[in-house]
């Protein structure tokens, strides 16, 4: 493919226009010069920058540019010369996440065998893949053992340790410290939002369950905020820009955070939701304000909780359910045990760890981002 450069005019040679084909980029003379791949602006083991970015004049300039076909060579005001790789170039524009919103019309679960994705690279970079396009991934032939998730929580990264310590258990008891705790049905929530961070991924582990109830719920909390900016763009505004606060207080811990219901990345995306009726405290905002949230909260409620949005699934014993906890709502059914106990174990991992993972299998291996292996 033919490739043409020019320093644009009228820019006081700042800019880099670059055609390839059909496609059109430009690029802004500092921020080719901090990057220039030689040896004195980056550190060729790290790719660490040695120079002082923020020190590079203002008003830096483009003098001359050529390509050919594969390498651009450029050369600045300040007499620096620098080769880029064009591919190199398209590497710096951020990958669009692949993220697949769903419903309740979905068919069939992401799904992953432990042992393959505990002994394939290839196998775990599609459960991991998996995880990132859907919000959730159930595992299946996990060891029936308290601590059978950490062999393969362990290809990731180290467990996140809370005050409730590495994995705990969920099961009903009595005097319960924890709503989790006891047999009442849960509404869908995503789980510590008063922690900061807030946990990445959510770990659940089913050893038994009840004969009787006990099903998980599951929402896609960016299909129900992209529903809500459909239909009610004023509520949609206002549980982006109105931060509330959540709780958490027993005998050895006071855990505060805040931030607003859903959460846009630079771009205008959903990028993180919250929800958590149990520990949310709204601080004391001025009325008409509060007017605002209550009405929209309660539109977002209605979203999360519709049964056309709404998985329910059934963990057996074995099975795992794997969710990102910035974006999935949770919940489970009231249950009743006539025999034995409903016994599930959970822990967590953070975001950077299994994002960290999942980016370097994809380099190592080739992993396509739309890579899925599913079944009924």
């Amino acid at each position: 493919m033919d490739v043409f450069v020019e320093i644009i005019p009228g820019t006081y040679a700042r800019q880099l226009r670059v055609v390839e084909g059909s496609r059109e980029t430009r690029f802004h003379a500092l921020w080719l010069r901090e990057r220039a791949p030689d040896a004195e602006t980056l550190d060729p083991r790290t790719g660490q920058r040695l120079i002082e970015a923020a020190a590079l004049p203002l008003d830096l300039a483009l003098v001359e540019a050529g390509c050919d076909g594969e390498k651009i060579e450029l050369t600045f005001s300040d007499g620096h010369q620098a080769r880029f790789a064009l591919h190199d170039l398209d590497r710096e524009w951020p990958a669009d996440a692949v993220h697949e919103r769903w419903d309740a019309s979905l068919t069939r679960m992401p799904s992953a065998d432990f042992t393959h994705a505990l002994k394939s690279d290839d196998a775990l970079a599609e459960m991991l893949e998996s995880l990132e396009r859907y919000g959730f991934v159930k595992v299946s032939s996990v060891p029936l053992t308290l601590d059978g998730m950490m062999p393969l929580v362990e290809r990731l990264g180290p467990l996140r340790r809370t005050n409730w310590g590495g994995i705990a258990d969920v099961k009903s008891i009595a005097e319960a410290f924890d709503l989790t705790m006891t047999q009442r049905g849960l509404e869908p929530h995503t789980d510590n939002p008063y922690r900061d961070p807030i946990p990445g991924y959510i770990w659940l582990h089913c050893l038994s369950n009840a004969d009787s109830g006990g099903d998980s719920t599951l929402a896609d909390g960016f299909m129900a905020a992209e529903r809500l900016r459909r239909d009610d763009p004023d509520a949609f505004e206002c549980l982006t820009r109105t931060s509330t606060r959540f709780r958490y207080v027993d005998d050895e811990a006071h855990l505060e955070s805040e931030g607003p219901l859903i959460e846009l990345d630079a771009r205008g995306e959903v990028n993180r939701v919250r929800y958590n009726n149990r520990t949310e405290r709204v601080p004391p905002l001025p009325p008409e304000q509060l007017d605002r949230y209550y009405a929209a909260r309660r539109a977002f409620f209605a979203l999360i909780t519709a049964p056309e949005l709404t998985l329910t699934p059934k963990l057996a014993p074995g099975e795992m359910l794997i969710m990102d906890n910035y974006r999935l709502l949770h919940g489970r059914t009231a249950f009743r045990l006539s025999q034995g106990i409903r016994h599930l174990r959970q822990g967590y991992v953070d975001r950077d760890t299994t994002a960290s993972r999942r980016l370097t299998l994809r380099r190592q291996i080739g992993a396509s981002p739309y890579s899925l292996q599913e079944s009924a």
